[in-house]
């Protein structure tokens, strides 16, 4: 995607944090500060929703729980989009952490496609495949 260069003013504070980000990730300055940005807008739009860090890079979580958008997202379409058994699957959950991650999938489907696709991909055999170790001893 091209970008658009623009000047920023930041505080000093916030230019030495995206720069230790830049170097901790070994991404850019740019590339840093467009991600956050980026997530920046999408929990403003998405209340409710956070980021966090995984094992395969940052990714939406409901806010409060360690349970990310894609499985909500999963479930609501194996119970065929019905709230009610939605909310029996998960019902630790508030119907506002519920309706975040609804919300978000409404603004942003096409990543949590994505994700949902990704995951469907994963079978014994390519886990065993890719992650020897993970397999029981012979």
């Amino acid at each position: 995607m091209a970008g658009v260069q623009k000047s920023l003013r930041l505080p000093q504070e916030t230019l030495r944090e995206i720069e230790r980000m830049a170097q901790d990730s070994g991404k850019d300055f740019s590339a840093i500060t467009k991600d956050l940005l980026e997530e920046a807008i999408k929990m403003r739009r998405c209340p409710g929703v956070v980021f966090v860090e995984g094992t395969s890079g940052r990714r939406a979580r409901v806010a409060g729980t360690g349970i990310e958008v894609w499985e909500i997202i999963a479930t609501y379409q194996s119970v065929k989009k019905d709230a009610r058994r939605l909310k029996k699957s998960y019902h630790w959950l508030s119907p506002e952490q519920l309706r975040a991650a609804l919300a978000y999938y409404s603004a942003y489907p096409q990543e949590i496609d994505q994700q949902i696709e990704k995951n469907r991909r994963w079978s014994r055999e390519e886990i065993q495949k890719r992650y020897p170790f993970m397999s029981p001893p012979a």
